[in-house]
């Protein structure tokens, strides 16, 4: 193979391995969680809709599973009734204050989530580790624990 063609190849390949990689890191390390969620809330009060806080962290099979299954489908089409911020907790030592402010959700594990009203009050929280085992649960199971969800804030 000529030079310039490995090259090329070469080139490929780590762009769509580093595209890949992307992919399955869902959470953003370094970004501003509590910057993310002001713009967030903004947002939803000019749209008059909810705020879903994921938390997460990238090395957790279980966020990696429900952030591919929010994608996807239903679950995906529901998403669309919030403004979503996925919020990285690292090794439960990153965003700490964030998930205080939240009640922290995700002392019996992650993934996590806390829906708020525009205005930042707590809608709805997990509190017992119920997304915890996501990669366990269906695309249905899913999307049932999601619609409950949002039907708690509601009422």
């Amino acid at each position: 193979m000529a030079p310039m063609k490995k090259m090329l190849l070469s080139l490929a390949l780590a762009v769509s391995a580093g595209l890949a990689g992307a992919a399955d890191r869902p959470y953003d390390e370094s970004a501003d969680a509590k910057a993310q969620i002001a713009a967030a809330l903004q947002a939803a009060a000019k749209a008059k809709e909810p705020v879903l806080l994921i938390f997460g962290a990238n090395w957790c099979e279980d966020c990696r599973a429900l952030d591919h299954a929010l994608k996807t489908g239903r679950n995906a089409e529901l998403m669309g009734r919030f403004k979503v911020v996925k919020v990285d907790v690292g090794n439960f030592d990153h965003n700490l204050d964030v998930t205080a402010a939240y009640g922290n959700p995700t002392k019996k594990g992650i993934p996590s989530a806390v829906i708020v009203s525009p205005d930042n009050k707590v809608l709805f929280t997990t509190r017992a580790g119920e997304l915890a085992d996501a990669r366990h649960m269906s695309d249905d199971g899913i999307y049932d624990f999601f619609t409950q969800a949002a039907a708690q804030t509601r009422q």
